[in-house]
């Protein structure tokens, strides 16, 4: 190891604080300040909410190495994990994610839920996934003009489909959806951990229930096959289903609205979109959408485990990382323009799921609702358009998933 190499230097000025305020004209880009970043000192220590530091790692190059060097720790329990808000470490204790562990206890958990998600099995959905896109937009003209596209249409999908696939009954969408929606604000830790709670509850009775009545679904089948068997602790099993509930609905919803949001705002990428029926073209649409957007806005957070030299610095074991996925998807030394919706562009590399060992589970559930999502609603509402001013739009600058609370749309 270089010990000459220091952890600041030519850096000026005191730690900026993180995360950094998007600006109101550019809902759609990285914040400026974390583009300024980018260019002039791509792995800087910044200031938390707690008054700790962390390194942040803005450059796409830098952020891949990172995200898959086993020296770096997801444990979101160790000494020196940068925690994303106050209560995060409490609500850590109460239950542990698998995406919070490192291997092999990630791995462990993990395999039991890779079958469902693979991709022979999620595209096996998409005739299942359509009719209810059909039937969600039939509602949505059906009702009053103008219409709230997220609650009559982008929160609906993706919960439906998650639903049905862990066997969690949609009936109870209301208070999920709403009690998801508190776990991921960053700035509430009340509302944070009572939504945990309720939730846990929620789910362990549902674990019960499965063990007692087993049904044709993922939760049944871990319950009966994995719990039952004492391969897999019951508190386990509601851990998984907490994090494929909340992510499985949050984050699509979220692509879903903000994708439309993106498009109405640049009519010629929609007419190309809505003008094509080539899979490939809306499939490359939707990568491009992915990284243009990039929803996770709090950054994948990770701890040091050794001393990590990286360029001309080094990170120290026990040292906070925080890895911007969004600034490394507007990286102009990988993506020309990056600023520039372009859904001819080849997106396909880019980090919007994470990279490495702990990338999302869900990709390709996400990847086929939106595939299905774009290429049937502009269709089939030509004359869909915004109904607010987007400035004036509810945006979620409080949340770890960026998107809007509501997006008024008539046709």
């Amino acid at each position: 190891m270089t010990d000459t190499l220091t952890d600041t230097s030519g850096d000026t000025g005191p730690e900026p604080a993180y995360p950094i305020d998007r600006s109101p004209r550019c809902p759609f880009s990285p914040p400026a300040g974390l583009r300024e970043l980018q260019s002039t000192a791509p792995l800087r220590k910044v200031q938390l909410w707690d008054g700790s530091g962390a390194w942040l790692v803005t450059r796409y190059e830098e952020l891949r190495a990172l995200a898959q060097d086993p020296r770096i720790s997801s444990d979101i329990l160790r000494p020196g994990y940068p925690h994303v808000g106050v209560g995060s470490l409490e609500r850590a204790r109460r239950q542990t994610l698998f995406i919070s562990m490192d291997d092999p206890a990630h791995a462990r958990l993990r395999r039991l839920v890779t079958a469902p998600f693979a991709v022979k099995r999620i595209q096996a959905m998409r005739p299942e996934i359509q009719r209810l896109v059909d039937e969600l937009i039939d509602t949505m003209l059906a009702g009053p003009c103008p219409a709230n596209l997220v609650r009559e249409f982008a929160l609906p999908l993706p919960s439906l489909v998650i639903c049905r696939l862990l066997g969690v009954p949609y009936a109870d969408h209301a208070f999920f959806q709403r009690n998801s929606a508190a776990l991921l604000n960053r700035n509430s830790a009340d509302q944070a951990t009572e939504a945990q709670r309720v939730l846990m509850d929620y789910l362990d009775q549902l674990v019960g229930e499965k063990l007692a009545r087993p049904a044709d679904d993922l939760l049944s089948a871990l319950a009966t096959g994995q719990v039952a068997a004492g391969l897999l602790e019951r508190r386990e099993l509601t851990a998984i289903a907490i994090l494929l509930l909340v992510a499985g609905h949050e984050t699509t919803a979220n692509m879903i609205s903000l994708g439309t949001l993106a498009l109405l705002r640049h009519p010629d990428q929609l007419d190309a979109l809505r003008a094509t029926d080539d899979p490939a073209r809306v499939a490359a649409a939707v990568e491009e959408l992915l990284r243009h957007l990039t929803i996770v806005q709090s950054g994948l957070r990770r701890v040091a485990l050794e001393d990590i030299e990286i360029g001309d610095r080094v990170i120290r074991a026990g040292e906070a990382v925080i890895l911007a996925i969004d600034a490394a998807n507007h990286d102009a030394a990988v993506f020309s323009e990056p600023d520039r919706l372009d859904l001819g562009r080849d997106a396909r590399h880019h980090v919007a799921f994470g990279y490495g060992v702990h990338q999302c589970l869900g990709q390709q559930l996400a990847r086929v609702e939106l595939q299905v999502v774009y290429s049937t609603l502009y269709r089939r509402v030509p004359t869909l358009r915004l109904a607010a001013d987007p400035t004036e739009l509810p945006y979620k600058h409080d949340s770890i998933v960026y998107g809007v609370h509501e997006l008024p749309v008539a046709w």
